[in-house]
C-alpha cells in the first residue's frame, strides 16, 4: 500500500508539471482542420495507416459477421485501442510541426519497442476492450429475448425489444467503460510519444489527461462526440474509415499540442 501511495504521489508531481491550456469549446474544430492539413501533407503513410486499420476492421467483420452481438462489441472494442494504433500518426503531425521530413521512416521509429511506457499502455487498453467484449456479449447474450446472429435480430431484440430496457444497459455499461478509457487516454498517448526522452511514467500521463478532461469537459465531450460520429460515418463505407482514421490520428496529436504546455 506504501509502494502504491509513493507510486502516486510521483505520479502526481509528474503531471504538475505540465500546465492546462485554456481553450474555447468549439477548438474541437480547429483540431479537425489541422489534422485535414497534416494528412495532406503527408498522404502516404497516412493512409497506409488507415488502410491497415481498415484491413483490421475488416478482419473483425468476417470473423464475428454471423454473431452481430459479438461484432457490436468487437467494433466499439476495436475504438478503445484506436489511439495506441494511432502513435505512429501522432509522430508525423510532430515531425511535420518541427518541419522534420516525415515517411514511412517516422512511422517505423515510432512503433521500435524502445519504450515501455507505450507498450503497456497499449496492453491496458487492449484488457479493456477485451473486458468491453465479453461484458456487452454476456450481456446480450443473456439477456435479450432471442439470439441475436444478425443486424435485424439486435434491432428487434436488443433495441427495439417491448418492456426491456436492454440497450439502455448495454449503452450505459459502453459508457461507462468509454468515458474512463477516453478520459485517460486522449492525450495521455501522444504525450508519452511527445516526452519519450523525458521522465514521464504512464500514471504521470493519465493524471495530466484527467485534468485536462476535467478542466475542459464541454470541448473534450465535444472532442469526444466528434471522434465517434466521424468514425461511425467512416464505417457506413469501410473505404471511408481509411481516411477518417488517418484524420482523426492527426487531430488527436494537436488536441494533444493545444491543451498541454510544459511549466519547467
Amino acid at each position: 500500500m506504501m509502494k502504491m501511495t509513493m507510486r502516486t504521489d510521483k505520479a502526481l508531481q509528474e503531471s504538475r508539471r505540465f500546465g492546462v491550456k485554456p481553450v474555447p469549446v468549439l477548438r474541437p474544430l480547429g483540431w479537425l482542420a489541422r489534422g485535414w492539413q497534416d494528412l495532406r501533407r503527408c498522404p502516404g503513410p497516412s493512409l497506409l495507416h488507415g488502410l491497415l486499420l481498415t484491413l483490421g476492421g475488416a478482419l473483425i467483420f468476417w470473423i464475428a459477421h454471423e454473431r452481430f452481438w459479438l461484432l457490436a462489441a468487437a467494433f466499439s472494442g476495436f475504438l478503445l485501442v484506436a489511439p495506441i494504433l494511432a502513435t505512429g500518426l501522432y509522430a508525423l503531425s510532430r515531425d511535420i510541426e518541427r518541419n522534420k521530413p516525415v515517411g514511412l521512416a517516422t512511422v517505423f521509429e515510432a512503433w521500435r519497442p524502445h519504450d515501455g511506457r507505450l507498450m503497456g499502455f497499449g496492453l491496458l487498453l487492449a484488457l479493456a476492450g477485451t473486458g468491453w467484449v465479453l461484458c456487452s456479449a454476456a450481456l446480450i447474450t443473456g439477456y435479450a429475448s432471442a439470439p441475436v446472429d444478425k443486424p435485424i435480430d439486435f434491432a428487434r431484440h436488443v433495441v427495439l425489444a417491448d418492456h426491456s430496457l436492454l440497450f439502455e444497459a448495454w449503452l450505459a455499461l459502453g459508457a461507462l467503460l468509454a468515458a474512463p478509457v477516453f478520459a485517460s487516454s486522449v492525450i495521455a498517448i501522444p504525450m508519452l510519444l511527445d516526452r519519450r526522452n523525458q521522465s514521464l511514467s504512464i500514471l504521470g500521463a493519465v493524471f495530466t489527461s484527467w485534468r485536462v478532461v476535467m478542466e475542459h469537459p464541454q470541448a473534450m465531450a465535444l472532442w469526444a462526440f466528434l471522434l465517434m460520429a466521424l468514425t461511425g460515418l467512416g464505417m457506413l463505407s469501410m473505404i471511408g474509415l481509411i481516411i477518417v482514421l488517418p484524420w482523426l490520428g492527426h487531430a488527436s496529436w494537436h488536441a494533444y499540442r493545444d491543451l498541454v504546455s510544459a511549466r519547467d
